[in-house]
């Protein structure tokens, strides 16, 4: 496998009315075309500003992160937005969902962003919702789903034009034991089926385990260790 995501010596301090805050500290992290990495740590870490880092949300204070050997942050302003867009897909803790529009149309609305045709968007997010077993919900208001199925809903988006690499902040927190499993099985099936890479920040021991590498984030580094796939 090549390497799909590359992390050099990120750092990203904050300044604030008492100082500077130094929450990475030269942060390395590689990860390989279809690989599936959790990252892990204590609250507060600085996991998500990782994250997002990781997924141009955010800029880091200093070092590099590449992408298929592209220096990401030397991008200008509108092509960050189209790698976003084309390269990444995001599902988050809170879904993020749009309140207004079914979950058809949430699950549309990266296509359209990226300008394509709407009947073919159409087509498209319904075969997804389809995979993700939500078939008999397309023309639901997000607001009349369960939050497992909403949760369902933001995993269809991110995967809807078949991103090579998926990265999902705390996608199973806010759910029950049994829905967060569920959304857990759909994540790694659809590494497994579509060879979609996955960076997951995450608190469930449980999946940590079942992605398989684990970067723990101390002191502003990632530690890896390597841990034996859950059936």
């Amino acid at each position: 496998m090549s390497d799909l995501l590359r992390v050099e010596g990120v750092s990203k301090s904050f300044r604030t009315g008492e100082g500077t805050i130094e929450v990475l500290r030269g942060a390395e992290l590689c990860v390989r075309e279809g690989e599936r990495v959790a990252i892990v740590g204590q609250s507060g870490v600085g996991k998500s500003t990782l994250l997002h880092i990781l997924g141009a949300i955010d800029h880091p204070s200093s070092g590099s992160v590449r992408f298929r050997g592209e220096d990401v942050f030397a991008k200008p302003s509108d092509e960050l937005a189209r790698f976003r867009n084309t390269s990444l897909g995001f599902v988050f803790q809170f879904h993020h969902l749009l309140p207004e529009f079914s979950a058809l149309e949430n699950v549309m609305m990266p296509g359209l962003l990226r300008g394509a045709e709407p009947a073919r968007m159409r087509e498209r997010a319904a075969a997804m919702l389809d995979e993700v077993g939500l078939a008999e919900r397309l023309h639901h208001p997000i607001g009349k789903l369960s939050g497992g199925e909403r949760q369902r809903v933001a995993v269809a988006r991110a995967l809807v034009l078949d991103p090579p690499l998926v990265l999902a902040d705390e996608p199973t927190g806010n759910l029950d034991p049994a829905t967060g499993d569920r959304v857990s099985d759909l994540l790694l099936r659809m590494n497994e089926t579509r060879g979609t890479a996955l960076v997951v920040v995450t608190h469930n021991e449980s999946l940590a385990r079942r992605l398989g590498r684990i970067a723990t984030l101390v002191d502003g580094r990632l530690v890896e260790t390597l841990s034996p796939r859950a059936s």
